[in-house]
């Protein structure tokens, strides 16, 4: 009786033993990094292909689920107890569940006077439907990565990745669009505005060197708990980096700092005079595209939107462009590489920021609103047929407005868009100071002929207080160091890396 009783545990333990290995297989695979590109319609069986791919990756988890899911409801059940509830990543709307491979050919026999938006359940512009997500993850065959904090090198700098999480948990990779942003403490009043009219994940890194760090901490650890709502632990996620030269003698462990609550009396550890900061008194350059980076390589979505932290999107931005790629009509379901260019406009200090195409359009007529950097560099951010746009009529879906390219008289535009995980970085030894931190990276998007697909309804707005040039000696000398750099050292580089093409230019 001993001996069978042994045997039986002794078998059991080696199912449970596979069962575990199985699920950390499952787990590992599907957290790694997206390397397959947007496939769109071409009718040459391209899609099929990344539909089949997906298919295959669904099919594998649901047998290796199927094989331990005996064994960890268990688990699951009383961890889903004691979770608290979360708001969804994205707004969604109630729809038939459906297959990706019924959607795809009902879509593909459907005549072309058909409605695609009936097709994929598109009710409300403002949310997306289950049929909408199951269209999503066919056209992107995007897979998940991980979101576990860790300590990373990046060149000279140390990166605490995942430093403070959203609560949101794991995304999946089609279901929103990540912005990613960057900051040092002194500007994260910034975060709630953003957040409020973004609505979905936001990576955030935020630059800390020395005894910054602490400051820091003190206003993530502000924004989480005493603005008096759950918008920025929801969804905004904290990355801290600094120089190895400038490493902080203490680093608060992020786990105690979640535990206890933050004590809200005080005012906000941001509101400082930026003067007094450890970055400022040890006269550091902010390492811009570092940060831009970094906070991208964190994002966990397939299309994400770096942009600065200043600049508010218009509500409801992330349900409407992928209600939009899902639809994957002329000119998206071309072949060409691209990104989706975001107008940007300045308004008055006095003035609530725009809502709707149609209060921007107003507010441009009063010239309460301009177009962005008007008297700084319009020329930076001077897109094509942006007068058109400010005149184009607000429409009831987000579609492309105009197809670009960065030459000609755009060719030393520095657009904002969202693009996806496969686009070039930003050259990490460029400085906020020495200015012109993009146009290497639009060199590159230009030698590559990528197509700037500018969006009809959708804007950024730049916190309110209209800029106007203000010469500062000090900065023209970085600047033009750091233009003397770019011409001699990283010029001749992207050359070699990427070619040339007429036209495309810094």
């Amino acid at each position: 009786m001993v001996a069978n009783r042994r045997n039986f545990i002794f078998r059991v333990s080696i199912v449970i033993n596979i069962a575990v290995m199985l699920y950390a297989a499952m787990h590992l695979s599907a957290n790694t990094s997206p390397m397959v590109e947007w496939v769109p319609v071409t009718g040459d069986g391209s899609e099929r292909n990344a539909e089949l791919q997906y298919l295959k990756r669904e099919i594998t988890r649901n047998d290796t689920d199927r094989l331990i899911e005996p064994m960890i409801r268990d688990f699951e059940e009383s961890t889903s107890q004691k979770s608290t509830s979360t708001m969804p990543t994205t707004n969604k709307t109630a729809s038939s569940t459906v297959s990706a491979t019924d959607l795809e050919k009902k879509i593909s026999a459907a005549p072309p006077d058909v409605d695609i938006n009936e097709m994929l359940d598109i009710v409300d512009e403002n949310g997306l439907s289950d049929t909408t997500l199951t269209r999503l993850r066919s056209l992107l065959a995007c897979t998940e990565k991980d979101f576990l904090p860790q300590t990373v090198q990046r060149g000279e700098f140390w990166v605490l990745k995942n430093y403070i999480r959203a609560d949101h948990g794991t995304i999946m990779c089609h279901e929103s669009i990540t912005y990613t942003t960057h900051a040092g403490f002194e500007f994260l009043d910034n975060v709630l505005p953003l957040v409020e009219r973004w609505m979905a994940p936001v990576s955030l890194a935020i630059h800390a060197p020395g005894a910054d760090v602490t400051p820091t901490v003190n206003s993530i650890r502000y924004l989480r708990d005493c603005l008096g709502n759950d918008l920025i632990r929801q969804y905004v996620t904290f990355h801290i980096f600094f120089s190895n030269k400038h490493i902080p003698s203490k680093i608060p462990d992020s786990d105690k700092i979640l535990s206890t609550p933050y004590n809200c009396t005080g005012s906000p550890p941001y509101v400082v005079n930026s003067s007094t900061t450890y970055m400022k008194q040890k006269n550091l350059l902010y390492p811009v595209n570092v940060a831009r980076n970094i906070a991208r390589d964190a994002a966990l979505t397939y299309f994400i939107l770096p942009s600065d932290i200043e600049l508010y999107p218009s509500p409801n931005l992330v349900p409407r462009f992928l209600n939009m790629i899902a639809r994957n009509q002329k000119p998206l379901n071309s072949t060409n590489p691209r990104v989706f260019p975001i107008s940007i406009f300045e308004v008055d200090a006095k003035v609530q920021v725009p809502s709707t195409k149609v209060e921007l359009q107003s507010m441009l007529a009063k010239k309460t609103a301009i177009p962005f950097h008007k008297f700084v560099c319009p020329n930076c951010h001077n897109i094509p047929q942006g007068v058109q746009w400010m005149t184009a009529p607000e429409t009831n879906q987000m579609d492309v407005f105009h197809v670009g390219k960065r030459h000609g008289k755009y060719v030393h535009w520095e657009p904002i868009f969202i693009g996806t995980h496969q686009d070039p970085y930003y050259d990490e030894r460029l400085s906020w100071e020495g200015k012109k931190d993009k146009m290497t990276q639009g060199y590159v998007l230009c030698v590559k002929d990528y197509d700037f697909m500018i969006l009809n309804n959708a804007f950024l707005i730049h916190k309110p207080g209209i800029k106007h040039y203000v010469k500062n000696p000090k900065r023209d000398v970085i600047a033009s160091r750091q233009s003397s750099f770019v011409m001699n050292v990283i010029m001749p580089e992207l050359k070699k890396l990427f070619g040339t093409r007429s036209g495309c230019a810094l």
